[in-house]
């Protein structure tokens, strides 16, 4: 059964049940040696589904579907959250900014891979489907069926860190690949990562990254998309921090780790059939080359991945303050710099996603896109912030994060307690209950396993560090910013050469100069 079909109405996206119900098809995962029977009740995947599941139910709750939802496009009389319809306008992208923010405080901006991540693709299907050129209705019809839906989409289009510096058709035994064609569609066999979450999603857009060697043969050059549900398609998933938490600790101890733990996985595919229905780019590699740059998903996702790592900042910079309180050097000066640059931060990327509306432009068909430099600038940017705040909070918080008993049992065994209750109290009258809570909250944010996969994620997010300062160049370079700018730098060259001023409101400096008369 396809994952719409769990759906009690065909005019509205899942409810939260509804979308766990919708998991329960079969998909084979792996985590530990074992295949999971139930990615719903899995302890290793069972809070991180139910959170995503709250996204859904607000999509329908009176409180918040105003803020979150739009009149579906399709024709179908529907609602959907509003970033699965794609904007016409600056104003809409502002819309849709909000709409993300409010979901991404759900989860406080810890959630980074949601529905409405990959929405942006759907989003450039509408709007561009003649970029897939025979396969253009595939598009269109992909976009109608994720928006009224609202299909959790991921996608998978790195190449595995094998042999990178070769071509794909150097890499035969690894890379994602044509096996077969036949009426019913094509045969793909091979591996893509990381799958973020793509174990709690419906479908999986199989692809290329912007900066991979692709080779010449054209059993490679494929784009498609891949049930999660489909015969031969596995997940072969990294440790689970949300297991561990729950086996080890508490939520009290782990409130981050137990919750919003998106798996990250290898997506293995063997032998896969994809029908011809669900294939957008099929033996053309020009085509897949020019994807990331034209076909307008690197150009949409974008805001709503710095929209998410907004929030997440709201939530660290208060809890930054927070843990500050608790060891007493809130006041310090140094320490209030400190947080004030983490405060900067967080103002620059809010203020880039007010850029993103405020500069957008009108793209095809109808549709507006986000303000480019905004983009790039968070790119850039993100790994830089995330790595330096992550060492603001170590800097200033220091011994806190670690001079924390081991668990909230030692809180419950009342021989132990009153110790705690002298020895690790808070400042200013604070109990030793609430400094742990609040130094447990920021150790699972920045130095549990947790926290260190989301400083390696926000540092790779948007993949290699030089590809993404070179698109910033090339953009410079093609869009006639960069000859704007040397103009600038040419026009005040040209106020001056060695026998002084050559524009007519300077004066030369002939009558005050004492050094003109000295020998040389």
């Amino acid at each position: 059964m396809k994952p719409e079909q769990y759906r009690a109405a065909t005019h509205r996206p899942f409810t939260g049940e509804e979308y766990l119900k919708s998991l329960q098809d079969g998909r084979e995962i792996y985590i530990y040696g074992e295949r999971v029977k139930d990615v719903t009740t899995h302890p290793a995947f069972r809070n991180a589904a139910g959170s995503v599941a709250t996204l859904y139910d607000a999509l329908h709750a009176p409180e918040s579907h105003d803020n979150l939802c739009w009149q579906t496009d399709t024709g179908n009389g529907g609602y959907t959250h509003r970033t699965f319809r794609f904007a016409r306008s600056g104003a809409e992208i502002r819309q849709q900014r909000d709409a993300i923010a409010d979901w991404s405080r759900l989860n406080y901006g810890w959630m980074g891979r949601t529905p409405d991540y990959k929405a942006a693709f759907a989003c450039s299907l509408g709007a561009y489907p003649e970029y897939y050129g025979d396969f253009a209705d595939n598009a269109r019809n992909w976009y109608q069926r994720i928006q009224e839906a609202g299909l959790y989409f991921n996608h998978a289009i790195v190449n595995p860190p094998i042999d990178r510096h070769k071509p794909s058709d150097e890499v035969k035994d690894v890379y994602v690949q044509v096996e077969k064609e036949t009426d019913a569609g094509i045969i793909v066999s091979g591996a893509k990562v990381v799958a973020t979450n793509s174990a709690l999603t419906h479908y999986n857009f199989i692809g290329f990254g912007s900066a991979q060697v692709m080779g010449d043969d054209p059993r490679f050059a494929l784009m498609f998309v891949a049930p999660m549900d489909a015969n031969g398609v596995k997940l072969i998933s990294r440790a689970s921090y949300e297991l561990v938490a729950g086996m080890t600790g508490s939520p009290f101890d782990y409130p981050l780790s137990s919750r919003f733990d998106e798996n990250d996985a290898i997506l293995v595919m063997d032998k896969v059939l994809i029908p011809w229905e669900n294939v957008l780019i099929y033996r053309d590699f020009d085509r897949c080359r020019r994807w990331s740059v034209e076909a307008g998903f690197a150009r949409l996702y974008p805001m709503q991945a710095c929209v998410r790592l907004a929030v997440k900042l709201d939530f660290v910079t208060a809890l930054l303050q927070k843990s500050l309180e608790c060891t007493g050097v809130v006041e310090f000066r140094g320490v209030q710099a400190a947080l004030g640059e983490v405060v900067a931060w967080r103002n620059l990327f809010w203020s880039l996603s007010d850029a993103m509306w405020a500069q957008a432009h009108e793209w095809r068909n109808g549709a507006w896109l986000p303000d480019m430099q905004a983009m790039q600038t968070y790119r850039v940017m993100a790994p830089m912030a995330y790595s330096k705040i992550k060492n603001i909070i170590e800097s200033n918080v220091t011994s806190g994060l670690i001079y924390l008993p081991s668990s909230v049992r030692d809180l419950n065994n009342p021989e132990i307690d009153r110790y705690l209750a002298q020895y690790v109290r808070g400042s200013n009258g604070m109990d030793h209950e609430q400094r742990i809570k609040i130094l447990k909250l920021m150790w699972d944010a920045i130095g549990s396993e947790f926290g260190g996969r989301h400083e390696l994620y926000e540092i790779n997010y948007a993949g290699s560090q030089d590809e993404v300062r070179l698109q910033c160049l090339r953009h410079a370079r093609g869009s006639g910013n960069m000859d704007s700018m040397m103009e600038m730098v040419d026009r005040c060259m040209a106020d001056y050469d060695r026998d002084g001023w050559k524009v007519p409101h300077l004066h030369n400096n002939d009558d005050i100069n004492k050094l003109d008369g000295i020998a040389k």
